[in-house]
């Protein structure tokens, strides 16, 4: 069994700043554990910019903080799944190049972040056709692997991660027939309403949603039908929509097995962890930050509050509170 000091789960924006600012506060023995095949997290497929200041984009922004990883000689596994945890910080990781990992924690953070609602969370759970994506699956496809999900399509939900792929696919030549919102406003922010969908013309339809989805195989359409002020809705109001591809936006759960798995205790209406004003969860010395706990609007909020996790993880690891808190010292 091999031991660290301080164990983070999650190696995006929270799981990076949480190591900095505990490495920064004397813990020397920490280990960064991603499951994907580089660190950043979702950073790296936001290309668009705003990320610390208006020039920076996400991937730029996940390679400045992974360079202070490097600088501060930090230890990461990439490519490494965390499949079991208990409540004494016992870890169970795999990976293609070590096998099987065992290994024992004094502190843990959590910075998983949270996963995507999905088809079978809503009504058309039943539809098996291709052309269907979750938004971030959509924006890996274009950004980072390359490939287009369609070329006419229709955007369920108006998050904005939703706004912000109706741009980008209209910028790489697609046609976004409409961005569908069940509310009677978008959801997303009034800037990114404006850049993404108003600029662009990208129309928003509120109070509608998808009802039937038709397909051959693939989607070849969806029927949109107008909902009334109690979200029921309205007969006979569905019109056909022809399109290629479904885009869900429909909000986001956090990543909680592994906390379940620990016995954290999660509230049951958002399934999130319950943390006190020093982001430890009902479990000692188990911390959480960042999109796990509720959805950040920015970076730059998910930074603070992971700076603020890995100084009181140190606190924790050394049980003498002594560490000052400095958030200004965090900025890239």
């Amino acid at each position: 069994m091999t031991r660290y000091d301080l164990v983070i789960i999650g190696g995006g924006a929270a799981g990076l700043m949480s190591a900095i600012s505990a490495s920064e506060a004397a813990v020397k023995n920490i280990l960064i554990i991603e499951r994907e095949d580089r660190l950043g997290g979702i950073l790296n497929q936001c290309i668009h910019n705003g990320f610390g200041d208006e020039r920076t984009t996400g991937p730029e922004y996940a390679n400045k903080l992974k360079n202070r990883i490097i600088d501060m000689k930090i230890e990461y596994k990439v490519n490494t799944t965390v499949i079991d945890m208990d409540n004494r910080m016992n870890i169970t990781a795999v990976n293609e190049s070590d096998g099987v990992l065992e290994i024992k924690a004094k502190a843990v953070i959590f910075a998983v972040g949270f996963r995507e609602k999905t088809k079978s969370n809503i009504f058309f759970h039943r539809t098996h056709c291709s052309g269907i994506f979750s938004a971030l699956t959509a924006q890996k496809f274009i950004n980072i692997e390359g490939y287009m999900p369609g070329n006419n399509a229709v955007i369920l939900g108006s998050e904005d991660i939703a706004l912000i792929l109706a741009r980008r696919m209209t910028i790489e030549g697609a046609e976004v027939k409409a961005v569908i919102e069940r509310g009677d406003r978008c959801v997303g922010n009034k800037k990114n309403e404006k850049e993404c969908l108003r600029d662009f013309n990208i129309p928003l339809l509120t109070k509608n949603t998808v009802t039937k989805i038709k397909s051959n195989g693939r989607i070849e359409g969806v029927y949109v039908a107008q909902l009334d002020e109690n979200n029921e809705v309205i007969k006979d109001s569905a019109k056909f929509m022809k399109c290629d591809a479904l885009i869900l936006a429909l909000g986001f759960s956090p990543e909680n097995e592994l906390m379940i798995k620990a016995n954290v205790s999660l509230s049951k209406i958002s399934g999130s962890p319950y943390v006190d004003m020093n982001l430890e969860t009902s479990v000692s010395g188990i911390f959480a930050c960042g999109n796990v706990i509720h959805q950040h609007d920015y970076v730059e909020s998910i930074a603070d509050e992971a700076y603020k996790a890995g100084i009181n993880a140190a606190n924790f690891i050394f049980k003498n509170g002594a560490v000052a808190l400095n958030i200004l010292s965090h900025n890239l």
